[in-house]
């Protein structure tokens, strides 16, 4: 992308800017300011990375100039020194002054309105590459090259910008910084404004715009190559929830419909009313550090029925808000739900390929890496499993979650096992957070029980499962329970589907993420046409089987940590008809993550019990 730098007159004061459409700066300055306007424009045109860097290194303003045409060859001057200490050409710059009457005389007709208002909107809280910027404009009906010299995209951007409803910003920030390496001599680091990404992420390759070897993100290249000289359109949000606090604190409203247990509505209430009361902090000019509540809810909790009302407190007063969640699975299972649940409001699904890439919702579902595409658009962002692949110890994603919600939104973080740098913020105080350590069946979490047995590899080999962990698979599949068996990684699954269909009377299949028909095993699975599923940390999350039992074996592998532990646990004891279900840990050796893990179940149990939520007949 190509921009011109101007220097502008406005008054006596003289300010440095750069323009995508040359002609639709000059009306906006005249239109606006008539004769007391005048502008100095300097060819030829430059990338738009190396633009912004000379109008860094120009002073923003100045306040005395030669007046009127003589500035030119002033300002000239200063140009070519900020092109030379940017390490650009200083020699090919010219200075041409353009006057009000000179402009009228050249002057044509406005833009259209009403496409300004589409083309507003279509932007508003989006964070585009031209090439996905041009399919926004053709989803929502505006073509707006056609028949024209000059793309007449780029005059309404231009109008965009100098109205305050958009940011034309380079895809990639630049930075000077002295590099003590280098004899502290001064030099530039580059930062992907989409991804986050720093310089050990980027590449540097020949670029036409810039005549010069330009740097490229590689980390978020899937979704677009953003050069140093891209056009990144942000679009400014706009106005959201109404920042106000429930008539006396009651926020009966919005916890009543939703049929919570009393769990369920005491997590609901106290985020109710940090939301309520970090709005009002922003709105009264305090500074509030991080606007993040985490809501740390067993497995089986109901995390879903908990943000229902948190979606409609936002909703209700005119807000934005974004479910993010880091599988296509949940997505689409969440939708239905969030549909019913909100019928007022359009609902929007995205994902890779989703046909709804471009449409505005009240309420947008979206997996994380369709976070990269919105920039400040949301009053209320809620993160789903933040201890998941992929967001889990994905710094892009972070750096897009941070982007999207709205400087005075929130963000409602979701997890039944937080990251350790979560879990330490929590200790020391620095965020908020409600625990729900409690099902809503209200019994206990089912606590692992440690069986010592040879390794995975070594059953394999000798071709015989060790006879303690058999005479408890073979006593679950008696009770009639369901059982996951739960094995380090794919190559085992075969293996261990062979010994089990020798030892046990029941259909035994196995299946992991290569497996083509793993949805369908699944659904065998929930219907009991398959009565032991042998499987990966693929199915840790998101499946729900009634009156299931758990089997983890070589437990002490370094491939399951205690959050991965916790969240296979978790399938077990998740109906209130069998709540109590069976959990085992086997494995050669009880590692840390294994003690780990039971820590924080028995933690939750101790917590649970405490609060009263649960059964007195719980066992």
């Amino acid at each position: 992308m190509k921009v011109g730098v101007y220097a502008v007159r406005t008054g006596t004061h003289w300010s440095w800017h750069y323009t995508v459409h040359e002609q639709t700066a000059c009306q906006y300055w005249f239109e606006h300011y008539a004769a007391d306007a005048g502008l100095v424009v300097f060819e030829p045109f430059v990338s738009l990375g190396q633009g912004v860097r000379v109008l860094a290194a120009l002073r923003r303003g100045v306040e005395v100039a030669p007046p009127g045409e003589a500035a030119a060859g002033w300002l000239l001057e200063q140009l070519q020194a900020a092109a030379a200490a940017c390490g650009l050409p200083a020699g090919p710059f010219a200075a041409r002054w353009v006057s009000y009457a000179s402009w009228r005389r050249a002057s044509s007709a406005g833009l259209d309105a009403g496409t300004y208002r589409c083309l507003v909107e279509a932007y508003s809280g989006r964070s585009l590459l031209q090439e996905e910027l041009h399919q926004c404009l053709a989803a929502q009906g505006l073509v707006l090259e056609a028949g024209r010299e000059e793309p007449t995209w780029l005059a309404y951007l231009e109008l965009a910008q100098l109205h305050g409803d958009v940011e034309l910003t380079p895809g990639l920030g630049a930075r000077s910084e002295r590099d003590w390496r280098r004899g502290f001599r001064r030099s530039l680091r580059y930062r992907c404004k989409r991804c986050g990404s720093g310089s050990d992420r980027l590449f540097w390759s020949w670029c036409a715009s810039c005549g010069e070897d330009c740097p490229y993100c590689e980390a978020c290249l899937t979704m677009g190559r953003v050069r140093s000289c891209s056009l990144l359109v942000r679009g400014v949000a706009a106005g959201g929830a109404a920042s106000l606090e429930a008539a006396d604190g009651d926020f009966s409203a919005y916890l009543g419909p939703w049929g919570l247990s009393e769990a369920q509505t005491a997590a609901s209430l106290e985020g109710l009313r940090y939301l309520a009361s970090s709005r009002v902090c922003v709105d009264r000019g305090r500074e509030v550090a991080a606007r993040r509540f985490l809501i740390w809810a067993v497995t089986g909790a109901g995390k879903t029925e908990m943000i229902f009302p948190f979606i409609q407190y936002i909703a209700a007063q005119g807000g934005r808000v974004l479910i993010a969640t880091p599988r296509k699975d949940v997505v689409l299972e969440l939708q239905p739900r969030i549909s019913r649940a909100f019928e007022e409001y359009q609902v929007v699904t995205l994902y890779g390929g989703s046909e709804e890439r471009w449409e505005q919702g009240v309420i947008t579902i979206a997996t994380t890496h369709q976070l990269m595409r919105f920039y400040q658009a949301f009053d209320l962002v809620i993160i789903d499993e933040i201890d998941a692949f992929p967001y889990h110890n994905n710094p892009m994603l972070g750096f897009a979650a941070d982007q999207v919600c709205k400087p005075d939104g929130m963000t409602i973080l979701l997890s039944a096992t937080p990251p350790p740098a979560v879990r330490k913020a929590v200790a020391r105080g620095r965020l908020a957070h409600v625990r729900v350590p409690v099902r809503f069946h209200r019994h206990p979490l089912p606590l692992p029980r440690f069986i010592q047995t040879p390794s995975l590899r070594k059953m394999v080999g000798a071709q015989r499962i060790s006879r303690s962990l058999l005479v408890l698979v073979q006593q679950s599949v008696e009770r009639g329970a369901q059982v996951f068996i739960f094995v380090p990684n794919i190559q085992l699954v075969e293996p261990v589907v062979g010994l089990l269909r020798r030892e046990v009377s029941v259909r035994v299949e196995g299946t992991s993420s290569q497996d083509d028909l793993r949805t369908d095993k699944v659904q065998a699975f929930r219907k009991r046409d398959i009565r032991v599923l042998v499987t990966t940390t693929i199915l840790e999350r998101g499946v729900t089987v009634p009156k299931s039992d758990v089997f983890i074996l070589d437990a002490d592998s370094g491939l399951f940590d205690d959050a991965a532990l916790v969240q296979m646990a978790g399938r077990a004891g998740r109906s209130k008809e069998d709540p109590a279900g069976r959990v085992v840990f086997a494995a050669a050796e009880v590692t840390r993550s294994q003690k780990e893990a039971l820590h924080q179940i028995r933690t939750m149990n101790r917590i649970a019990r405490k609060r009263g939520f649960l059964k007195e007949d719980a066992k």
